[in-house]
């Protein structure tokens, strides 16, 4: 009988590991897919009192969850770090301080973005008519992020729901989830309305519970399998979905570029976060005369990389976040080896680079373990550098989400550009040069939702920035006023101010009707005042007409 209640209880929480020591950081309960139902009815029902709340209200709410995050910054970080197994660094160089500059800029700017605004309508405009839009909120917005980025994916898109004037219900990943009730917690703390922003953690059964509520949108961040089940349980109930899915994101270097400046971004966009960004550079492909250079310059940065746990400030590269995924990372550098691609550093797990820096005194990746470490040391991938690689090899096509840099050469922008689009994902891409014009000539011919000149990644950190992707790299976009427009409706509110005259177009129709509207499709709908002019004569004919009927 005992032994029944520990399953029973094992089925209704989560057990939430640290990735890098195994140590259990802390449970929570399963929220069941009844209970998931009552709170999106719950966030429905707040969110009628919530989108009548002034832009001033919800600014100043979120400024003080702002307050909130900056007091407990440390604090915020080091459950991060634990949960995810990134860097402390990590955690506030490419979460929280990301989310803090978002949630001040929408605060500040979202009132603006949204104001009522005037619509151009041409001519019409000369018969006394105008129009205006209008953005009203959507009511629940649903948010799944994935667990590469638990803390800034899911609080960056609750703030700009929330000042657009919906709710929120978020369902954190079930390798984060303690960060996701930290996240609830903020907003409490803050003084945001009791249920306005809810937390329902479990696994898949909870998030397809979730969509299955019938939200009024779903902002979905992971893979393009669960995307896809998403969309297709979402159009059950016509739900809108933004989808933000995998990358397999490419680094073009050409000849003339800062070698140095390329070297060092291509070993952070490959290795920080252990390789686990949607937007890692995932393929390099390298001009043939420097690639010699680049490569040399990239094994040794990527040598004086120190893994271990985030928890050490010396610590570059943190543990892979789960067994499954170290186990893609090991089959994809196999599938390098098998077709001939050379690994040049790293290349193995934890375990079998610990034993190379006992053997030899050296190793590519120096690491960081103490004994009581080594129990989940498996989960540390040392950071991979492979030259030799070519886009018919599956690794180039499929996404790794792991510390894996392969590298390609090219001859010619043009067999560049071929080899970046030979992908069906399309998220994000950089281009390196020195010639500003020749890297936007390049970039604008990249089917990838954002491209960058000399930078890469770190975009998803600029929350004015429109975030998404081409491609089955996702639907829609979030961050930016494109972002803040997938969280509103718009509604046209059009005017008549003249209304002593009848409509020319009105019923009944009669011969004069119909040389009317040939004149409207001749010379009316030319946009030319000129051509119009010429019409007024039958036009007034017309209205005479309906005026006597």
């Amino acid at each position: 009988m005992a032994k029944a209640e520990a399953q029973e209880a094992a089925a209704n929480e989560i057990i939430s590991s640290d990735p890098a020591t195994g140590r259990e950081v802390g449970r929570v309960s399963v929220t069941t897919p009844d209970e998931v139902r009552e709170a999106v009815e719950r966030s429905r029902q707040v969110f009628h009192m919530w989108k009548t709340t002034s832009f001033a209200e919800r600014r100043r709410l979120v400024m003080r969850a702002r307050e909130v995050i900056l007091d407990e910054m440390e604090a915020i970080a080091e459950l991060i770090s634990a949960e995810s197994g990134k860097p402390k660094g990590e955690a506030i160089a490419l979460e929280i301080a990301p989310v803090l500059d978002l949630m001040k800029w929408i605060a500040r700017s979202a009132e603006k973005m949204l104001r009522p605004r005037r619509v151009g309508i041409g001519l019409f405009g000369l018969l006394g008519r105008s129009s205006r839009v209008v953005y009203h909120p959507l009511g629940v917005v649903a948010i799944i992020p994935a667990w590469n980025y638990p803390f800034s994916i899911p609080l960056g898109e609750a703030v700009m729901s929330l000042m657009a004037g919906n709710t929120v219900v978020i369902k954190p990943s079930e390798l984060t989830p303690l960060t996701g009730l930290k996240i609830g917690e903020i907003f409490k703390k803050a003084g945001f309305p009791k249920d306005a922003v809810q937390i329902v953690s479990g696994a898949g059964e909870t998030g397809a519970a979730l969509v299955e509520a019938a939200p009024d949108k779903v902002a979905f961040t992971g893979s393009v399998a669960t995307g896809r089940k998403i969309a297709e349980v979402a159009a059950k109930n016509l739900t809108s979905v933004v989808l933000e899915l995998g990358g397999k994101d490419p680094m073009i270097v050409l000849a003339d570029a800062d070698l140095e400046a390329a070297a060092n971004a291509a070993v952070w966009g490959a290795f920080c976060n252990a390789g686990q960004n949607c937007a890692s550079v995932e393929r390099l492909y390298v001009h043939e005369s420097i690639a010699e250079e680049l490569t040399r310059r990239i094994v040794e940065k990527t040598g004086k990389l120190k893994l271990g746990p985030g928890s050490d400030p010396d610590v570059s590269v943190g543990p892979m976040s789960s067994e499954r995924q170290i186990r893609i990372v090991e089959r994809h550098v196999d599938d390098f080896r098998e077709a001939g691609a050379v690994i040049l550093t790293g290349g193995e797990r934890y375990d079998a680079a610990r034993e190379r820096v006992s053997d030899a005194g050296t190793s590519e990746g120096k690491i960081s373990a103490s004994p009581r470490q080594r129990v989940s040391a498996s989960l540390f991938f040392a950071p991979t550098v492979i030259t030799g690689a070519t886009n018919d090899m599956r690794p180039m096509q499929e996404e790794t989400f792991g510390p894996t840099l392969p590298i390609c050469t090219f001859a010619t922008d043009e067999e560049a550009i071929a080899l970046a689009n030979d992908t069906e994902f399309g998220l994000t891409a950089s281009v390196w040069t020195r010639d500003i014009a020749r890297g936007r000539r390049i970039a604008e011919q990249i089917e990838a939702g954002s491209v960058c000149i000399n930078e890469h990644l770190y975009t998803h950190g600029i929350g004015q920035t429109p975030w998404g992707g081409f491609k089955n790299s996702g639907r829609g976009r979030t961050h930016g006023l494109e972002g803040l427009l997938e969280l509103v409706q718009p509604q046209h509110i059009h005017t008549n101010r003249i209304t002593l005259l009848p409509d020319a177009w009105w019923m009944p129709y009669s011969p004069t009707a119909l040389e009317t509207f040939r004149g409207f499709a001749t010379k009316f709908a030319t946009g030319s005042l000129l051509k119009t002019a010429t019409l007024l004569p039958q036009l007034w004919k017309r209205i005479k007409e309906l005026r006597r009927r």
